[in-house]
């Protein structure tokens, strides 16, 4: 069981940064009408907004280079809770950005996972 879970937030982790990275729009498939995004303590709900929030970043071609990941079942349902630290390398920057975020996967019926909660820090 530890082992399945993490996977899933290993898989889950790869999947996440190389889409922020490379097509930010197309996060729209992990997150759902109920799931809840806090960035910097700004907190937002829902799909629209997120990703809203998510591509208007000034972020662009950021690369994520991640340092951990950590994975533990969440509750009887199924979900698991993740925590990345990283850091992001900014074109021209000479000094990447650390950060640390913790995501809460749910389950779906059709057997995959959603972000229902996502929390994001600047670390410094």
């Amino acid at each position: 069981m530890e082992e399945q879970i993490d996977s899933v937030g290993k898989a889950f982790v790869d999947h996440y940064y190389h889409l922020f990275d490379n097509d930010r729009p197309a996060m729209s498939s992990l997150y759902q009408p109920t799931s809840m995004l806090t960035f910097e303590g700004q907190k937002l709900q829902g799909v629209e907004d997120i990703i809203t929030k998510l591509t208007q970043l000034p972020l662009d071609q950021c690369r994520h280079v991640i340092s951990t990941v950590d994975s533990q079942p969440a509750s009887v349902t199924g979900g698991i809770v993740v925590f990345v630290s990283g850091s992001l390398q900014l074109p021209g920057e000479n000094h990447p950005l650390q950060f640390s975020q913790m995501f809460h996967l749910s389950p779906t019926p059709q057997g995959n996972f959603f972000v229902l909660n996502d929390i994001f820090r600047l670390n410094y």
